[in-house]
């Protein structure tokens, strides 16, 4: 056969199978050639470029911006997800996307990490459908939780909402966030009930994070978990501009040692940061530094964010 009349059977049979969808078994009976020459055929016309995939993404999905940051950033994963510039908007977009996220990852024998005070986490379990099969064997509360009784009220119901919803055993943190004194705080770590959450960490497999700025969410406000003045400037002295779990980092997403940092009562800078799968959903544009910075150093590695955000990590 010629070459033309080569070209000629490649190009009807790329036709029949991609734009007429007919079986490779019926173009072959139909041609009268075998079908393994049908499938040759159609390989070589996707290599000579006589067939070209193209595919298209839907109106909503941002899997090349996506793609940009995890290589940017070195992200294990990212998902963006369209949400305006309303703040309101943007938490609960993430929300809805953590959500999701938590429903198509958690397949089972996941120990997981869980902030106590982070809004979008508590409104994405909120929507969190119960798993028809126990997912995970605990949930964590990674640092101490126990302040305002009104709002304490929300840290417990999250952690046993995902608890109920993946079959695992709640672990509440028994102590305070913060404590008066660095040495009130290390008194406390000494206690059993205290080193017995805290001995659990290195089990954890995934950590469910928010990211905060320095200047502190309306719900970790409310907590009574919260710095004074003189803390906050002690931690912009220092060079902070965010937090994980209220462990503080610079723009270089390098660990602030501060006096505020020694009277915590949790997870460590490193135990949180030797956590495999550590997730965090966290946007708009108040906490663009702090991101950026949480990526640097390595406190997250899987991010889920809005689209103004995640043009703006690829900015720098």
């Amino acid at each position: 056969m010629n070459d033309n009349a080569q070209l000629r059977l490649m190009a009807r049979i790329a036709r029949m199978y991609h734009e007429h969808g007919i079986k490779q078994s019926e173009i072959a009976d139909e041609l009268h050639v075998s079908q393994p020459r049908v499938s040759r055929l159609l390989k070589r016309a996707a290599e000579e470029g006589i067939v070209r995939t193209v595919v298209t993404l839907p109106a909503g999905t941002f899997t090349s911006l996506e793609e940009e940051v995890e290589a940017r950033h070195g992200l294990d994963e990212c998902v963006v997800v369209d949400a305006g510039e309303d703040e309101a908007t943007i938490e609960n977009a993430l929300a809805a996307a953590a959500a999701t996220y938590l429903e198509t990852t958690l397949t089972g024998g996941d120990a997981i990490g869980l902030s106590s005070w982070s809004a979008t986490w508590l409104a994405a379990i909120e929507r969190l459908q119960p798993f028809r099969t126990r997912v995970a064997s605990s949930v964590v509360q990674l640092f101490g939780g126990i302040g305002n009784p009104t709002v304490q009220v929300k840290a417990t119901r999250m952690i046993d909402l995902l608890a109920r919803a993946t079959g695992a055993v709640p672990e509440f943190f028994p102590s305070p966030a913060v404590l008066g004194t660095a040495a009130a705080a290390a008194e406390l770590r000494n206690d059993p009930s205290v080193i017995r959450v805290l001995e659990l960490l290195p089990q954890v497999t995934i950590a469910l994070v928010g990211i905060g700025s320095l200047e502190p969410s309306p719900l970790l406000r409310q907590s009574g978990n919260i710095y004074s003045d003189a803390d906050r400037e002690e931690l912009r002295r220092a060079g902070a501009v965010g937090d994980v779990c209220l462990r503080y980092f610079d723009a270089d997403g390098d660990h602030v040692n501060s006096d505020f940092d020694r009277r915590l009562v949790g997870a460590d800078a490193e135990q949180l940061r030797a956590i495999p799968r550590r997730l965090a959903a966290a946007g708009g544009q108040r906490k663009h530094a702090a991101i950026r910075a949480a990526l640097r150093g390595g406190w997250v590695n899987i991010l889920i964010t809005d689209a103004t955000t995640a043009r703006a990590l690829l900015a720098d």
